[in-house]
């Protein structure tokens, strides 16, 4: 019996240490994991929306460390000087749809990157730049003819309408 309890405890050390190792690897800070986008740590949840501005979005993670909300977005490259701008603004969506989602502010975001992390703050002023943007889009969409955004044809590459752009570099 003793040998049972032994082999037990030693398992449930394995697998707190696993655990512990996975959250680590993907870039997540301590704390509760409450939301997950990928299918490493259970099941993809549904999206979170907030129907005023019609935005959509699925954090990679969602954690609750000191009774705070944290999205964390990870990308799959290394990391930049510093985060680029569409990062930043995916990030405050998350912070945004977090806080009309749960009612909890989060006071900012984790952006994951292969060799680096970024914590961004959540603040007014990026609140604010991210719904005038959501606008700018929103008016860009009814105008209907969108001009590519940049020469980078690695970026084209990556894209999913390079099929359909008239404006592909690849």
């Amino acid at each position: 019996m003793t040998y049972i309890v032994l082999v037990l405890f030693l398992l449930a050390l394995l697998f707190f240490w696993q655990s512990d190792r996975q959250q680590k690897a993907a870039g997540l800070p301590g704390g509760r994991i409450i939301y997950t986008d990928t299918r490493a740590w259970g099941k993809v949840e549904k999206p979170l929306f907030y129907p005023a501005l019609a935005l959509t979005g699925k954090p990679d993670y969602l954690i609750e460390k000191n009774g705070q909300l944290i999205p964390v977005e990870v990308k799959s490259g290394r990391a930049p000087e510093a985060p680029y701008d569409s990062h930043i603004f995916q990030l405050a969506s998350y912070c945004l749809l977090v806080e009309k989602t749960y009612g909890k502010r989060p006071p900012y975001g984790i952006i994951h990157y292969e060799n680096r992390d970024f914590a961004v703050d959540y603040t007014k002023d990026l609140e604010t730049a991210l719904i005038e943007l959501l606008g700018d889009m929103r008016e860009d969409d009814i105008r209907g003819k969108i001009n590519r955004s940049h020469d980078q044809p690695s970026r084209c590459k990556g894209c999913g309408f390079r099929d359909i752009c008239e404006e592909s570099l690849v």
